[in-house]
């Protein structure tokens, strides 16, 4: 099977067309709001989904019939079932859009049990479309791909060409009002301070390097979800964004990192660790940048990232393909400063996107090194479990190439209430109270985007 690609005029943005579809069943953008070359190019916009895969706990759910196993392997023969030959210029013309929560670690690996759950919501996510719009940034174009499985091409373009002409008044644009919050955690400030220093002992006794260390901020939500991704995604555009109107509940994310992309068999992965506060004037924000480029503590904290990377992706890639590039680069956003490096690799023959992606979930930037016993630590020392934050969401192509964030700078809206994690990673050299206030720093904008301030 191959797309067919149409260009679709409008001067509507991705934001926009998503609200067009947004009633629609099951409608998911990701958008790239922080315009980059190579991370933000591209925004997708998935609606009708004609399958939906649902994983809780062993059982995955397709179309709603259950069945039992590896989640990363039903879904790895959902994509082989329906492959495609694409040789379009876009990176993903159809297949799945959704997440893998952290906690569905919780399957694959033995950890203890003592972190209470505060909303059960599936572990694994995606609705599969043969129907995508595809928003080229650096074009100004906007694109409609049909994989013609169930659709006829023809009779999908134009009804989308229908509905983004039918006029400017169909997009909701609610004057936003403030709204004050009132932000709870389930630590207090003394208490966080407390348990960074239990960290920092684990890594005096050896037991880790590195762990990450998150507490979940949560308030009545006031507004509807989408004026706060509006607010969001002005206050802090990011290259991996996401607004997911789910069956129950909602996902709002303006995350800086990219988990893991794939194409045609390259690998990579940008770990993002160090951060400092953008300052209140010029001056001092170039004095947080440096500080940050030539702090030993946290170069040493993304080499040790960056090592568990290289680690996790040898056991998928072939040998002596692993390269770091671009290390300790400075990427700047709207409320903080962090370091990135990236690591590519070639995967071996026989392996796939998602054999990939189950090697190396989760994330080594949000876990810490050794990965599995700062997991253990993680679930002894946070009293909550974590949900979405920290997993990754993106798409997964009918053509094996994947793109997917790591779950951070993010909101899951449930029952009238929105669950915030943030954190940071804790060494030996960790100061108590600077590791609490950047949890704060990293909070900022996403609750700014619940108070409705512009």
């Amino acid at each position: 099977m191959k797309p067919h690609i149409e260009e679709i005029e409008t001067t509507l943005n991705a934001f926009e067309i998503y609200q067009r579809l947004s009633n629609e069943k099951d409608c998911i953008l990701l958008e790239s709001s922080r315009l980059h070359e190579r991370q933000g190019r591209y925004s997708f916009i998935g609606w009708e989904p004609f399958i939906t895969f649902r994983y809780l706990e062993g059982t995955y759910k397709i179309n709603g019939h259950s069945d039992v196993g590896n989640p990363f392997k039903a879904l790895d023969r959902l994509i082989k079932q329906y492959a495609i030959d694409n040789t379009t210029q876009f990176p993903f013309v159809g297949g799945g859009m959704g997440y893998f929560s952290y906690d569905l670690v919780r399957d694959f690996e033995k950890l203890p049990e003592i972190a209470r759950e505060t909303v059960e919501l599936p572990t694994c996510y995606f609705n599969f479309y043969d129907q995508v719009i595809i928003v080229d940034h650096f074009a100004h174009k906007v694109f409609v791909s049909v994989i013609d499985i169930n659709k006829q091409p023809q009779v999908i373009f134009e009804s989308v060409r229908k509905l983004l002409h039918s006029g400017e008044e169909a997009v909701r644009k609610q004057e936003q009002k403030l709204h004050p919050i009132r932000m709870e955690s389930e630590f207090t400030k003394e208490s966080y301070m407390d348990t960074v220093e239990k960290v920092r002992q684990y890594i005096r006794q050896g037991d880790v390097y590195i762990a990450n260390l998150t507490q979940t901020l949560t308030a009545k939500v006031h507004q509807n979800p989408d004026d706060i991704y509006r607010a969001l995604r002005q206050l802090s555009p990011a290259p991996f964004s996401a607004r997911m109107k789910l069956d129950h509940f909602d996902v709002i994310s303006s995350s800086p990192e990219r988990f893991m992309k794939i194409r045609g068999g390259c690998v990579e992965t940008r770990p993002i660790k160090g951060t400092r506060p953008r300052g209140s004037n010029s001056e001092e924000d170039e004095k947080n940048k440096n500080e940050l480029c030539n702090s030993e503590k946290d170069r040493s904290e993304l080499l040790m990232i960056v090592d568990l990377e290289r680690n996790d992706l040898s056991k998928v890639c072939k040998p002596h393909s692993i390269l770091v590039k671009d290390p300790f680069t400075l990427e700047t956003y709207a409320t903080v400063h962090h370091l990135v490096t990236t690591v590519e690799g070639q995967l071996m023959e026989g392996v796939s996107a998602l054999d990939c992606v189950e090697a190396c979930f989760p994330g080594g930037s949000i876990t810490g090194a050794p990965k599995l016993r700062a997991m253990e630590i993680i679930e002894e020392l946070e009293p909550t479990r974590r949900n979405l934050y920290t997993g990754c969401l993106g798409y997964l192509g009918f053509d094996g190439n994947i793109d997917l964030n790591i779950i951070i700078r993010t909101m899951v809206i449930h029952d009238g209430r929105a669950y915030i994690g943030v954190g940071g990673g804790i060494t030996w050299e960790s100061e108590c109270e600077a590791e609490y206030q950047e949890t704060l720093d990293k909070a900022k904008a996403l609750i700014k985007s619940l108070e409705g301030c512009l």
